[in-house]
């Protein structure tokens, strides 16, 4: 990420845009939510926790390319380019919350960071307001799902963000390491989560890389427990099958086992999360299938990208490449199924 500072923020971004810009336009929003809170490329807003909508208008003298993520490395708006003289306005809505990334990982610095990046930043504006009206799509799942604290991991919740537009926001309460069995168990997991959900809010499911040792009938329960739980509060759960694991057969198929998750114990999760699916009439976004046929026409060496294999030997976790490449077919289901208006979406 390119970093910049102040004074090249402020003389090539800021003050000629601003001085263009009638003093009405930023008329009624709260003090101390603009650039004042900028230091090279971070924005820092002292706000409680949260949804919060942020609005950037983009660009400068010269052309740029121009990225906001925030928080626990979470992408909000993807890369934007603007030519010369040009300025866009782009808003999204972003949860605010401690700890800030993973559930039961560190809390994170108070308030709301956004970071500025891309190829050549350029911000002219920045404001923030609270959300009056969001919707929310919360997500459960282990380390594939999750805001990984660190690069070079990434989960796809962590990228799903930048393809949403003001009005949604994602709560990643993905955690790594978990089980159905654990996130049920742990009182900063499922018992933190299910008293914020609300009305028409989302609730994507995704748990089984974890449940080696699961038994079929305590992961089906386990399933139909989180989707009992999210009805009760009048959400609408949505149930993921997981992503697959990049190991190969001799033929170039993924591995019936290892890569499509079924444990050993036999348990097939993505066939277990399907029958529940059908059985409560839950809406169920098909990933293993998904990545499986994805992997599949890459093959051995192109699917390395999508995995940490290249940096970490490591077929399981994705990189911030693949997770994006995920987060877009989760995106590309929920538009398909209904579940959110395309208007309400982005294109990476």
């Amino acid at each position: 990420m390119r970093r910049f500072t102040v004074a090249a923020l402020t003389a090539a971004t800021v003050g000629t845009v601003l001085t263009a810009v009638p003093a009405q336009a930023h008329q009624g929003r709260p003090p101390g939510l603009g650039l004042e809170n900028c230091t090279a490329n971070v924005c820092r807003f002292d706000v409680a926790p949260g949804t919060y909508d942020v609005t950037v208008r983009l660009g400068g003298d010269s052309a740029a390319s121009t990225r906001v993520t925030g928080e626990t490395r979470r992408s909000l708006l993807p890369e934007t380019a603007t030519a010369a003289g040009e300025r866009v306005t782009r808003s999204f809505t972003v949860d605010v919350r401690t700890p800030e990334g993973e559930p039961t990982g560190a809390d994170g610095t108070p308030g709301l960071d956004l970071v500025i990046g891309g190829s050549a930043p350029a911000l002219s504006d920045i404001g923030v307001t609270p959300a009056r009206r969001a919707r929310q799509i919360f997500l459960v799942g282990d380390s594939t799902v999750c805001d990984q604290p660190g690069d070079p991991y990434s989960g796809w919740g962590q990228q799903l963000p930048q393809y949403l537009r003001k009005g949604l926001s994602v709560a990643n309460y993905a955690d790594s390491g978990e089980s159905t069995v654990s996130y049920l168990a742990d009182s900063r997991l499922w018992a933190t989560l299910q008293p914020q959900i609300r009305r028409g809010d989302l609730v994507l499911i995704q748990l089984a890389h974890n449940d080696k040792q699961t038994d079929e009938a305590t992961y089906r329960a386990n399933l139909e427990t989180l989707v009992a739980g999210v009805r009760e509060k009048g959400g609408r759960p949505v149930l993921v099958t997981p992503i697959v694991r990049r190991w190969f057969n001799a033929d170039g198929t993924l591995n019936n086992n290892t890569a499509l998750l079924v444990n050993g114990l036999g348990v097939d999760h993505p066939a277990v999360t399907r029958s529940v699916a059908a059985a409560h009439d839950v809406p169920r976004i098909d990933l293993t299938a998904k990545t499986k046929a994805l992997v599949e026409s890459l093959g051995t060496e192109d699917s390395k990208a999508l995995y940490l294999y290249n940096e970490k030997r490591d077929n399981t976790h994705t990189s911030v490449h693949g997770a994006t490449v995920y987060a877009d077919l989760v995106r590309d289901e929920l538009v398909a199924q209904g579940l959110v208006p395309e208007g309400r979406t982005r294109v990476g």
